[in-house]
C-alpha cells in the first residue's frame, strides 16, 4: 500500500497537555531525552572552562553529516535531546520518537550542524516542518523515523557535509558481521557523572543476526531494524536517539541506520542496540528529500 506524507508543523499550538503521570508511565522524553540534555549541557560546560588549560574539542570534521538537535517539548521548562543526520541541504533525518513518543509532545527543535557541542557553537536552525512516518508506533518503536524540513539551504563546508543514502547492492545487504559506526552527542557510558569527553562522539559496533537481537527484545524486532552486538558494554549510549549508523564503502560513509531502542535499564549492560534500517525506508526517504 502506497505510503501517505503526514506533515506536522513545528509550530502550531497543540491541544496535548502535559499531565503529572506515575515514573511507569512517562515516555522516553522524561525517562532519558531530558536528563541526558541535562547532562550533557553540564559535561560541555566543564569542557570548554578546561579548554583553557589545555582541553581538546573532537575534530568535528570527523562526522560532518552529524546533526544534534535540542527538543523543546510541551508542558516542560528544560530541553530533550536527539540526534540527526544531514541528508540535503535542507534535510535530516532523525526518529520519529524524537518527535512524539507516545506520551510527550515536541513543539519546536533546534538543529545544531557543524558542532562538537549540542549546546555551544555551530549553525543553528529551526526545523520548520517535519514528516513523520505513516505507519510509525510509538508503542513499539516500530518505523521509528522521520524527516526534518529546514527553512533555508545550509551552506556545506569541511564541517557540514551531506551524507550519502544506500543504493545499489546495499539496499539488499544484510550486513550482519558488518562493522558498522554509531555517532552522537549523547552520553558516553551509564555513568552520570559529566566528563570533559561528554561530546560528539563516535563507536565501532559488528551487526547481529536479526534472530540473536529477538533472543533479547522478542517481536519489538523487526524485518526493518538493525542490531548491534552490545558484547564490551558499547552501543547507542554513544550517541542519541535519531542519530546515524553508517557504513564505509570505498573510503567514504553511508547512512545505513537511524538509532532507535536500547535496553531500558541501561546501555552498558551487553544488550544490542536496534536502528531503524535506511534500506527498508529509501522510497519514503527519497519522497521527503
Amino acid at each position: 500500500m502506497r505510503a501517505f506524507l503526514v506533515i506536522c508543523l513545528l509550530f502550531i499550538h497543540s491541544a496535548w497537555s502535559h499531565e503529572t503521570v506515575d515514573e511507569e508511565f512517562i515516555g522516553w522524553h522524561q525517562k532519558v531525552g531530558m536528563k541526558n540534555a541535562e547532562l550533557i549541557k553540564l559535561s560541555e560546560e566543564v569542557t570548554l572552562n578546561s579548554r583553557i588549560v589545555g582541553g581538546a574539542v573532537a575534530p568535528v570534521y570527523a562526522h560532518p553529516y552529524l546533526a544534534g538537535l535540542l527538543i523543546d517539548i510541551i508542558g516542560f521548562s528544560s530541553p530533550s535531546a536527539c540526534g540527526g543526520t544531514l541528508l540535503s541541504a535542507n534535510r535530516i533525518l532523525t526518529a520519529a520518537h524524537c518527535w512524539f513518543d507516545g506520551f510527550n509532545q515536541a513543539h519546536r527543535i533546534t538543529a545544531v550542524l557543524g558542532s562538537p557541542f549540542l549546546f555551544h557553537g555551530g549553525v543553528r536552525v529551526f526545523p520548520s516542518a517535519i514528516a513523520i512516518h505513516p505507519t510509525y508506533d510509538f508503542r513499539t518503536f516500530a518505523n521509528d523515523i522521520a524527516m526534518l524540513y529546514l527553512p533555508v539551504h545550509i551552506q556545506f563546508s569541511g564541517q557540514i557535509q551531506p551524507i550519502a543514502l544506500p543504493s545499489g547492492s546495499l539496499l539488499h545487504m544484510d550486513y550482519t558481521n558488518e562493522t558498522v559506526i554509531a555517532a552522537g552527542y549523547g552520553r558516553y557510558s551509564d555513568v552520570t557523572n559529566p566528563t570533559t569527553n561528554t561530546m560528539a562522539r563516535n563507536v565501532l559496533l559488528e551487526v547481529i543476526e536479526l534472530q540473536k537481537c529477538r533472543s533479547y527484545y522478542g517481536d519489538l524486532v523487526l524485518d526493518s531494524n538493525i542490531c548491534t552486538n552490545g558484547y564490551g558494554g558499547v552501543g547507542i549510549c554513544q550517541g542519541d536517539s535519531g542519530g546515524p549508523l553508517t557504513i564505509n564503502v570505498n573510503g567514504e560513509p553511508v547512512l545505513i541506520g537511524v538509532s532507535s531502542f536500547v535496553a531500558r535499564d541501561g546501555c552498558e549492560l551487553q544488550f544490542p542496540s536496534a536502528f531503524a534500517r535506511v534500506s527498508s525506508y529509501i522510497n519514503w526517504i527519497r519522497v521527503q528529500i
